[in-house]
C-alpha cells in the first residue's frame, strides 16, 4: 500500500518562467504497482512440531472514518501484521502543493517531538490513489471539546469525573506537551479543545501539529479557504504573507493580525489560557459573537470578564487563584503574559500547593489558610498546644461569663 513519502516530492514541478512550484506528481504506475503486504508468517502446529507458513495479504484494512478536516481525513486501520488498530491520516485526492508541503512538515515536526503527551508517527507512505499518509497510535477517549460540551450541559457523569482538580491535571498535561515542543523550537499555533484528546485512564494527548512552525522561521504560505461555518474548527487561511493562520476563537491578538514572523511562544500561552478559561468556566470569552470578522475584532479588543467564570451554578464557583492565572495568560500585550509555558507550569503548581498570589479577598483568605496548614504540618506539636490554649481560653471565657451572669442574678 505504500512507498516512501519522498517519492512524490521528487517529481514536484517547477515552472521555468516563474520558479513557482506546481502540484506534485508521482512516478507513473509506481504507487499502484507496490502494495504494503504482511511479512509475518502464520504458525501452524502439527502435534508438537511448529510449522511456519508464509502468509502474504494486504497489511492494512480500512475499518471506518474517524474524522475529517481541512488538512485531510483520519481513518481507523486494522494492521494485520501486528494485529492492532492504528489511525491513518491522509491527504485528500488531488491536494495542492500548499497542503502537501504542510502535511510533510507536520509529519517531520511530530517525528521530532518524542513526548508522552504527543502521539508519535509510526510510518509514512503513499497509497494506491496517490494520497500521502502517515500512521500513528489510535487514541481512545474523548476530546476536550466533547468534555466541555458535556460539562456545559451539567451531565452528572461529567461533573463527577471532571471536577476542577482533574481539569487542572488535564491542562497540566497539555502544558507539558506544548512546553516540550517550545523547547524544541516549535510553536503549535492551533491549540483548541478539539485538538486535545483525553483517554480512558486520564492520559492527555495534544493533536494536529499541521500548523506548527519553528519560532523565527519565515511565514509559509497557507491554505486558501472560504468563510467557515463551524467557528470552533474554522481556519480562515490565505496564501500571502501576513495571512491569518489558525482557529479564530483561540488565536492570540498577534496571530489574528498575521504577525507570524515575530510570533513566539507567548502566542501559544494566550491560546492555552483561552482553552483553560473555557475548560474552567464552560463559557468562551467571545461567547455570542457569530462572524469571523467580529471574532477577529473581539480577539484584539475584548478582555476577560472575571464575572463570566461564575455562570455555571451546577459546578460551583471557579477557584479564585485559577481565575487570576487565566487573566494573566490572556493579556492582550504579550509582555504581560507568562514568559513561557514552563512559567505557566511553575505558577500553576504553586497555586495548587497553596502558594497563592494575593489578588483579591478570596485569594488572601485562601493563602492565609494554606499558610496555616503548612505551619501545622511542619509543627504538629505547636498546633496541639495552640489548640489546647485556645480551648482553655474558650472555657475560661465561658466560666467567667457564667459567673458574671449568676452574680447579676444574685444582685
Amino acid at each position: 500500500m505504500s512507498q516512501t513519502l519522498a517519492a512524490g516530492l521528487e517529481n514536484t514541478l517547477i515552472s521555468p518562467s516563474s520558479g513557482a512550484q506546481l502540484a506534485p506528481t508521482l512516478t507513473p504506475g509506481a504507487a499502484t504497482t507496490q502494495r504494503r503486504n504482511t511479512v509475518l508468517p502464520r504458525v501452524e502446529w502439527q502435534g508438537q512440531q511448529p510449522n511456519v507458513v508464509p502468509l502474504q495479504r494486504e497489511r492494512f484494512e480500512e475499518v471506518r472514518p474517524l474524522g475529517q478536516g481541512g488538512m485531510g481525513e483520519v481513518v481507523l486501520i486494522r494492521d494485520h501484521d501486528i494485529e492492532r488498530e492504528v489511525a491513518l491520516k491522509r491527504l485528500p485526492p488531488g491536494a495542492d502543493l500548499d497542503r502537501v508541503l504542510r502535511f510533510v512538515e507536520e509529519i517531520r515536526t511530530v517525528g521530532m517531538l518524542d513526548h508522552p503527551n504527543i502521539a508519535p508517527v509510526h510510518d509514512v507512505g503513499v497509497d494506491e490513489q496517490g494520497r500521502y499518509y502517515f500512521l500513528m497510535k489510535h487514541l481512545k477517549g474523548e476530546t476536550l471539546e466533547s468534555i466541555i460540551a458535556r460539562l456545559r450541559k451539567s451531565e452528572l457523569d461529567a461533573l463527577v469525573r471532571y471536577p476542577f482538580q482533574v481539569r487542572v491535571q488535564i491542562f497540566l498535561g497539555v502544558l507539558h506537551a506544548v512546553a516540550y515542543a517550545h523547547g524544541k523550537g516549535f510553536i503549535h499555533r492551533d491549540i483548541k479543545p478539539a485538538n486535545i484528546m483525553v483517554g480512558p485512564f486520564g492520559e492527555v494527548t495534544v493533536l494536529d501539529w499541521g500548523l506548527a512552525r519553528r519560532v523565527g522561521a519565515s511565514a509559509a504560505r497557507a491554505i486558501a479557504a472560504g468563510e467557515p461555518t463551524d467557528l470552533h474548527s474554522a481556519r480562515p487561511l490565505q496564501t500571502e504573507l501576513g495571512s491569518v493562520v489558525g482557529t479564530p476563537l483561540y488565536m492570540s491578538p498577534e496571530q489574528a493580525r498575521g504577525e507570524h514572523d515575530t510570533m513566539d511562544a507567548r502566542s501559544d500561552v494566550y491560546s492555552l489560557s483561552v482553552l483553560f478559561h473555557e475548560l474552567l468556566s464552560l463559557t468562551h470569552y467571545l461567547e455570542g459573537i457569530q462572524s469571523v470578522p467580529d471574532i477577529m475584532k473581539g480577539v484584539q479588543t475584548r478582555t476577560l470578564d472575571m464575572a463570566s467564570m461564575h455562570l455555571n451554578s451546577a459546578q460551583g464557583p471557579v477557584p479564585a487563584e485559577l481565575m487570576w492565572f487565566v487573566k494573566k495568560g490572556m493579556s492582550k500585550d504579550p509582555a504581560e503574559r507568562f514568559v513561557s509555558v514552563d512559567d505557566m507550569v511553575t505558577q500553576l503548581h504553586a497555586a495548587l500547593e497553596g502558594r497563592i498570589h494575593v489578588q483579591c479577598q478570596r485569594t488572601m483568605l485562601k493563602k492565609t489558610l494554606h499558610k496555616g496548614l503548612r505551619i501545622a504540618d511542619r509543627n504538629p506539636m505547636a498546633l496541639t498546644m495552640a489548640g489546647l490554649v485556645g480551648a482553655g481560653l474558650v472555657i475560661a471565657s465561658a466560666v467567667n461569663l457564667g459567673m458574671t451572669f449568676f452574680g447579676a442574678l444574685l444582685h
